[in-house]
């Protein structure tokens, strides 16, 4: 693959990352639908598009997924949609992310995985940015919806190590997707007298699910083989950044002093983690 084409395929995954923030944010805050129902038709259409892409391959979904895989897919889902409910956009962009990567980074420390000085203090870093976005103040995120947000993380993060080599990626988001379904409609007849949507709602979860899920998950998996490892890891630093400039221009959501301080220090802690175990 020629460099060109991988940088606009990552391009393109990022812009399409960061957009289920933004899609989420306005569909709960200025259409008219409801968590439960975001969650579920955000999934039937990711599942759907994936699945179309997989039969254009020529491929079958078959014995693709599995159902522990499937549930962290809907946790993480579920979580997210119900954060957004109070969320900035931007903070829970954010907040996703670095949980994501915690739960990742502990995952290795877990495995024996040895960090150096720049790496503590790079996570130390991340963590206290993560803490001075969420302490008490006129600025902070709301805490129930960051607690949504941070366990939205956790559950995309075990996802996301649960899916390490595992094959044809695209067949295998696949079929999580199609397995996540059941429980999305489990926790909307849950949730069924609290039903509300509008065409508005529907779109904007359709386009979240289909477009910047589905084909964002399948655009990302066709760019990874022209990536290394750690400019993977890396370049989805930008989601956050780019989630946040599209919160202030198409939400008018305002760029915070706190968010700010906290952003660089997540991302700029992070990146120390992720830079200093290339040059190991």
């Amino acid at each position: 693959m020629s460099p060109t084409r991988t940088a606009l395929l990552t391009v393109a995954a990022m812009l399409a990352f960061a957009a289920n923030s933004l899609l989420c944010r306005i569909a709960l805050r200025d259409a008219h639908i409801d968590a439960a129902s975001f969650t579920a038709i955000r999934l039937a259409s990711g599942a759907l598009m994936l699945w179309l892409l997989v039969r254009l391959r020529g491929g079958r979904i078959g014995p693709h997924g599995n159902w522990p895989s499937a549930f962290a897919l809907f946790a993480y889902a579920a979580a997210f949609s119900y954060a957004y409910l109070t969320l900035p956009a931007a903070a829970g962009a954010l907040l996703l992310f670095g949980a994501v990567q915690a739960t990742m980074i502990g995952y290795g420390l877990w495995r024996g995985e040895r960090l150096d000085a720049v790496q503590w203090t790079g996570l130390a870093l991340a963590g206290g940015g993560l803490v001075g976005l969420l302490l008490p103040g006129l600025s902070a995120p709301p805490a129930g919806g960051a607690a949504l947000m941070i366990a939205s993380g956790i559950a995309w993060g075990i996802y996301s190590l649960r899916g390490r080599d595992a094959g044809n990626a695209t067949a295998v988001t696949a079929g999580n997707f199609v397995r996540a379904l059941p429980f999305a409609a489990v926790l909307g007849l849950t949730m069924l007298a609290r039903a509300d949507f509008d065409a508005a709602g529907v779109a904007y979860a359709v386009a979240s699910g289909a477009l910047a899920s589905g084909l964002g998950y399948a655009i990302w998996y066709s760019a990874l083989p022209g990536l290394r490892a750690t400019s993977a890891a890396t370049v989805q630093l930008s989601v956050p950044v780019i989630a946040a400039l599209g919160a202030a221009m198409f939400l008018a959501e305002p760029v915070t002093l706190r968010l700010a301080l906290a952003s660089a220090a997540v991302l700029g802690g992070i990146a120390l983690v992720i830079a200093r175990r290339a040059r190991k």
